[in-house]
């Protein structure tokens, strides 16, 4: 796999070897068109395999988490991955190579096919997109690609608003690989942007984005100041998940290890702090950074607030208190034992968290000092694969 000169290797005996967010953009940038009591609408892409199409499963979700379908659910869409600016959705067809397919939200969350764009581009020859993500205003929507140089990439588009069709700006070679769940998130300035590897312990690396005026991400060499002090016996940590605060704060998932392989220990949860350049510095240390029950982490997102923390994965769901640049600090246990693959907040204290393996739709409401299953919750959904929420407040 390409591994580009903008990213971040953390251990100087491996630089000779070391070569997934998304985050709905504010209300703010919402159209008025939504009148329902709804807090946020919930899509779900979803399908059984064995060569069927998929399709999407919407939902309107109440002030108490509970959920309703929307009118028209399921739409016979054979997408994966979703994103949401607050008038559109956008979504990866299950082509080769992959279309980006863009569809209209209507006043009630029904969905209505507008346009499709390939992501084979004059000199972008895509094969593969997943993991799609907007800017903060919902104005440039990216995508992460595999091309047919094998190159590992980020494409860059301009949103029409009026039409919802997608204007190519360019793409930059990252070595974030599409498929695994390397997510990408803006900090507050929404002009940085950062992902983490998660391909093993063998090659740590970040990957660091500015967003231009035009809306192109381009990849940068960004510096940081150290990787967080490791415990004893243990050589560096590698980061595997990051989210960025509503400011300029980064929650890190760290796993301790002995290059080329992990060491024994928790995974933990580091934080960094970008400057005005996009650079990070971290005063985490193993002492300082709380352990998780998630060995095998699939997901991790900052509450709209940047208070709460969820991190998910094979072994469940837990949630943490953010605190801006200090120390992230416990707060639940386990909330759920099922395998937990990708998740939401909305803005009205709701987190939606899918599970492939229990073929479910998790729905819980999350305070800093309450947190309970939201009624009706789990709902089942067949082949669930991937989830987006769009915010209505």
């Amino acid at each position: 796999m390409f591994k580009p000169f903008a990213t971040l290797c953390f251990c100087a005996a491996l630089s000779a070897a070391s070569a997934s967010a998304q985050s709905s953009p504010s209300a703010d940038s919402q159209p008025d068109q939504f009148s329902s009591s709804s807090v946020a609408y919930v899509y779900v892409a979803a399908g059984t395999g064995n060569g069927n199409p998929n399709s999407v499963v919407g939902y309107s979700a109440s002030s108490t988490g509970a959920l309703t379908p929307i009118p028209g659910s399921p739409f016979p869409q054979n997408v994966s991955s979703l994103a949401v600016n607050g008038k559109y959705l956008m979504a990866t067809d299950n082509s080769s190579p992959t279309n980006i397919d863009t569809f209209k939200i209507g006043s009630n969350g029904a969905l209505t096919y507008v346009t499709s764009t390939p992501c084979v581009q004059p000199g972008n020859q895509c094969l593969f997109a997943a993991n799609l993500f907007f800017d903060h205003t919902g104005s440039d929507l990216y995508a992460m690609e595999l091309d047919a140089d094998n190159n590992n990439e980020t494409a860059s588009y301009a949103v029409d608003k009026s039409s919802g069709a997608l204007n190519y700006l360019g793409n930059t070679i990252t070595g974030a690989f599409p498929g695994d769940y390397t997510s990408t998130f803006f900090i507050g300035d929404n002009v940085y942007a950062y992902s983490a590897d998660q391909s093993g312990c063998m090659y740590p690396n970040i990957y660091a984005f500015q967003r231009e005026s035009s809306g192109l991400l381009n990849s940068i060499a960004s510096q940081f100041n150290v990787q967080p002090t490791p415990p004893p016996g243990v050589r560096i940590y590698y980061p595997d998940l990051t989210v960025a605060d509503p400011t300029n704060n980064l929650a890190m998932l760290e796993q301790p290890a002995n290059p080329p392989g992990c060491a024994p220990g928790p995974v933990q949860i580091a934080v960094f702090t970008a400057d005005a350049n996009g650079n990070l510095t971290t005063n985490s240390t193993y002492k300082t950074m709380p352990a998780t029950k998630i060995s095998n982490p699939y997901d991790m997102k900052m509450s709209p607030s940047g208070q709460l923390l969820a991190v998910a994965g094979q072994e469940g769901l837990q949630i943490f208190h953010f605190n801006g640049s200090n120390p992230v600090t416990h707060y639940t246990a386990l909330l759920t034992k099922e395998p937990v693959n990708q998740m939401f907040w909305d803005n009205d204290n709701h987190l939606y968290a899918i599970s492939n393996t229990a073929g479910q739709l998790l729905v819980y409401t999350i305070t800093p000092t309450t947190h309970q299953k939201a009624p009706g919750s789990p709902y089942p959904i067949t082949g669930v694969q991937d989830i987006i929420v769009q915010p209505l407040k």
